[in-house]
């Protein structure tokens, strides 16, 4: 087993010519170490723009290796990083904010902002969340989205801080509408259109996922017996061009319960029927534990079962940023044509 000076000199080595790559493509946001397949489980490290951002989920890192990692990748960026460890091993994946390992500088943990296909996002160490503000496993995708997206009416569902819908609206998407729960996700949505002025404005809607998608599927919204529903906003059944979908593994309101694992099709379903008869579905599934051969066949089978089959269906892989050794990563993305 390498030590973790080794493991993580190793993995900056193999991603020598990616960095340059990304670097040309106006992207200085990418992880750096993916500790699960390069030699250290629960270990990451990231870097968003000046920013390092280490995490670690099985074990508390300790204080000289945390210092040395941060050493090795100065090393190779050039320049000295802003380094924040969020130690999120402590249970739930809740983030110890004591810093009894390495207290962060005031300057680490101001806003920054970080490059991706040459657009703007909004950058935070710590913030009243637990994850980081990009997934940067999903870059591949919004790259994919930029380059699919002219003349389209988008619709980013699950949009958390809107990097998908910030994507369509730099390939020249026509119309951008984000949906989120939480007005906290979409205010950073909204930071990060005003860091791309250029970008047409986007939409923003808050609400529960539910009564959003059923309503533009043309579904009734359903009330469990013997409840009153929340407020929502009313919306007029339609359909979108280009259709993004990449839920939690888990959450649960008044409106419905979303579980990747036993029940991805009550997801799926209204967002087929809320895409265009000749428009694509890009849907996503984040669950290690779900293959993907059997998720394939559940998506397929249950457009299908709505008469809206699946004329090409394309997989987006993470980049090798993320290295899978089996070739099968936990995020799982699918493009469909109908």
């Amino acid at each position: 087993m390498p030590s973790l000076d080794q493991a993580v000199r190793a993995a900056l080595a193999n991603r020598h010519a990616l960095i340059a790559e990304l670097h040309e493509q106006g992207t200085d946001c990418y992880r750096l170490f993916h500790g699960s397949q390069e030699g250290a489980g629960g270990l990451t490290v990231d870097r968003y723009g000046r920013q390092l951002l280490v995490q670690s989920f099985h074990q508390t890192l300790q204080r000289d290796d945390l210092l040395a990692l941060q050493r090795q990748v100065d090393e190779v960026l050039g320049f000295a990083t802003l380094l924040v460890y969020n130690d999120r091993s402590q249970g739930n994946s809740r983030i110890d904010r004591r810093d009894p390992v390495y207290q962060p500088s005031s300057a680490a943990l101001a806003d920054q902002s970080g490059q991706e296909w040459g657009l703007t996002y909004r950058v935070r160490g710590r913030h009243p969340g637990q994850d980081p503000l990009l997934f940067l496993d999903l870059r591949n995708t919004r790259g994919w989205i930029k380059r699919h997206s002219a003349g389209k009416s988008v619709l980013n569902l699950f949009a958390y801080t809107c990097g998908v819908g910030l994507s369509a609206a730099a390939g020249g998407a026509r119309e951008v509408v984000n949906l989120d729960f939480a007005e906290g996700n979409l205010a950073i949505g909204r930071e990060n259109g005003l860091l791309n002025p250029a970008l047409a404005p986007m939409q923003f809607i808050q609400s529960d996922y539910f009564p959003a998608i059923r309503q533009w599927a043309g579904l009734p919204v359903a009330q469990r017996r013997g409840q009153k529903l929340p407020n929502y906003p009313r919306l007029a059944p339609r359909q979108f061009d280009l259709v993004f979908l990449d839920p939690p593994a888990w959450a649960k309101s008044a409106f419905g319960t979303v579980d990747l694992l036993r029940d991805y099709q009550s997801l799926l379903k209204p967002a087929i029927l809320a895409t265009s008869e000749q428009g694509t579905l890009v849907c996503c599934n984040n669950l290690a534990k779900v293959p993907l051969g059997e998720w394939r066949e559940q998506v397929l089978r249950c457009a299908g079962k709505l008469g809206r089959p699946v004329r090409d269906c394309e997989q987006l892989l993470p980049a090798a940023d993320f290295p899978s050794q089996d070739g099968n990563p936990p995020l799982k993305t699918l493009i469909l044509r109908f």
